[in-house]
């Protein structure tokens, strides 16, 4: 016999009462999350006076808005939903310490050793329903010795099988008995049930130890976590119940639905394990030193952080993790902090390249009365990877020596950081692109590698870009050999080109409009070499424009 025993907590509405319990102003009317599904806006969750109008789950919006002309839709928020869940995770923790979530809208705890503290399972059920209602979430438990049967028992509890048919609820299959079959129940379709109807009690919902198979034999087959069509076809077949499908032969079921079905009775019966694996928690990085005496020096600040600073790149390394952003707080006797943050080129946990960080910041610390407490936390971490050296003795000093220099540019860019903040700091790096002005883009330098080797081409650029000038000059295609620009008059004394470039058809830049370019390089009688083109007109007027300047 199990000795485990499971918690299953669903939350048929979670989705719409995260909803109101956000925005009080949605009140007590229909109120139905929607989302997109395959081109088509469906139903994903809703309250219950939108189920009591007849709206159900993955209903379309637009049979919903017909059924109940009140309904209020919201867009479902996925990532919403999702952190709620983990709150509700959290909450959970306080009556095992073995809670996983199960998403999108349910939790699995692992109660054994722990129901007793509660009064039983009973108490511990009815406590969990309580304190939900007082918090505005519909709740649907079920307890057992499995993952499966637990699952099985919050969502199928009190339910019969549902008849195949979709015009009556007889199992016969003779036409003649049809005639005389009850209209099947409109609560099974997802309408409310009627008021003398009697939901799931404590008695099913909880499935003594040993009493797997007497709570799950009479629930249906979907109740096993299977897919729609596996459930319709058993159906089909007959076997509508847990217990019809308990009594074939395992070898006939797994050649006709596959390993899956099989599993998933294994699963359900504790045949085969299926533990609860709860979240792990998050690392977190921080040490702190508290001190006999406040201190108010610079110096002894720094003493302090060398004591710090070991500790926490130790427990970074542990980890295989490197600071990104680190948090130096220091608490004063007044009961104020002072915070200051630095930031790194690169992840790290090298002592000696955070701190020369660190200590550039310490003279904007208002020691005030003193200091009697100091803390150091990782904030931003990412995961490090080891580096090799591989190949002969000339390789392996090539890489050695492009390590050593990457590390000094990241420390440079760190202490520059340290000053103007890491994002003031940019790197130009090539773009696949024959515009000039979009040759070259800018990237964060502590979130970027440097550069590798620049494309080389025949095509020379000029060192200095601007928007282009107009100049005075025949709108003709042939290079004048005088122009006036910047109010001077230019005499040509060498000029080499033209280059043609053509604006990219595939996107639309305002500056291009011109159309294709014919560019020069000018040498003038007084010595500046600029860059000047012809613009053949396109849908702007002609003519002759300056782009740039040589070195």
């Amino acid at each position: 016999m199990s000795t485990r025993r499971i918690l299953s907590l669903w939350f048929p509405r979670l989705g719409a009462e995260r909803l109101i319990r956000a925005d009080r102003s949605l009140g007590d009317g229909p109120l139905a999350v929607v989302a997109e599904q395959s081109n088509m806006q469906v139903v994903m969750s809703l309250n219950a006076a939108a189920q009591a109008a007849g709206v159900f789950r993955g209903q379309p919006v637009r049979d919903a808005h017909a059924v109940c002309g009140g309904l209020v839709t919201r867009t479902q928020n996925r990532a919403a939903e999702a952190a709620f869940l983990i709150s509700l995770r959290r909450w959970v923790g306080r009556i095992s310490p073995w809670v996983a979530e199960e998403a999108p809208d349910a939790l699995l705890a692992d109660l054994t050793g722990c129901a007793h503290l509660f009064g039983g399972e009973a108490a511990l059920a009815a406590r969990l329903e309580e304190d939900c209602a007082r918090l505005g979430l519909t709740v649907r438990l079920g307890i057992a010795d499995t993952v499966g049967a637990a699952w099985a028992l919050a969502r199928f509890a009190g339910q019969g099988a549902a008849p195949v048919r979709s015009g009556d609820a007889i199992d016969q299959e003779a036409r003649a008995t049809r005639a005389r079959a009850a209209r099947r129940r409109h609560w099974t379709r997802g309408g409310p049930a009627p008021a003398g109807q009697a939901g799931p009690t404590q008695a099913t919902r909880i499935a003594g130890r040993g009493q797997t198979f007497a709570a799950l034999s009479p629930l249906p087959v979907a109740a096993l976590r299977l897919e729609a069509d596996t459930a319709a076809e058993l159906g089909r077949l007959g076997l509508r119940r847990i217990g019809d499908l308990l009594g074939q032969p395992r070898a006939a079921v797994a050649r006709r639905f596959g390993k899956g079905l099989v599993l998933r009775l294994d699963q359900a019966m504790g045949s085969v394990p299926e533990p609860v694996s709860p979240a792990r928690a998050p690392d977190h990085f921080a040490v702190r030193l508290t001190l006999p005496e406040p201190i108010g020096l610079v110096d002894d600040m720094l003493a302090g952080i060398d004591r710090l600073l070991p500790r926490l790149c130790a427990a970074l390394a542990a980890r295989g993790r490197g600071a990104r952003t680190l948090q130096l707080e220091a608490h004063r006797t007044d009961r104020a902090a002072e915070v200051v943050t630095v930031s790194l080129a690169r992840p790290s946990h090298r002592p000696d390249r955070i701190r020369p960080l660190l200590a550039m910041k310490l003279d904007g610390i208002d020691a005030g009365f003193g200091i009697d407490m100091l803390r150091l936390e990782a904030v931003v971490t990412e995961v490090l990877h080891d580096r090799s050296q591989v190949g002969h003795l000339q390789a392996g000093r090539a890489v050695k020596a492009r390590l050593e220099s990457g590390s000094a540019l990241d420390d440079l860019v760190g202490r520059l950081g340290a000053r103007v903040g890491t994002e003031a700091i940019t790197r130009v790096h090539p773009a696949s692109s024959h515009i000039p002005e979009k040759a070259a883009q800018v990237l964060a330098a502590a979130w970027s590698d440097p550069a590798g080797d620049w494309p080389v081409g025949d095509a020379l650029r000029p060192l200095l870009l601007w928007r282009p000038e107009p100049v005075t000059a025949p709108d003709e295609a042939t290079l004048p050999p005088t122009f006036r620009w910047r109010g001077r008059n230019w005499e040509v004394a060498a000029a080499a080109g033209p280059e043609r470039i053509a604006p990219e058809w595939w996107l639309d830049e305002p500056d291009w409009r011109s159309g294709v370019r014919d560019y020069w390089r000018v040498a003038t009688v007084s010595g500046a070499r600029l860059w000047l083109y012809f613009g053949h007109g396109g849908a702007m007027s002609k003519g002759w424009f300056c782009h740039g300047q040589f070195a």
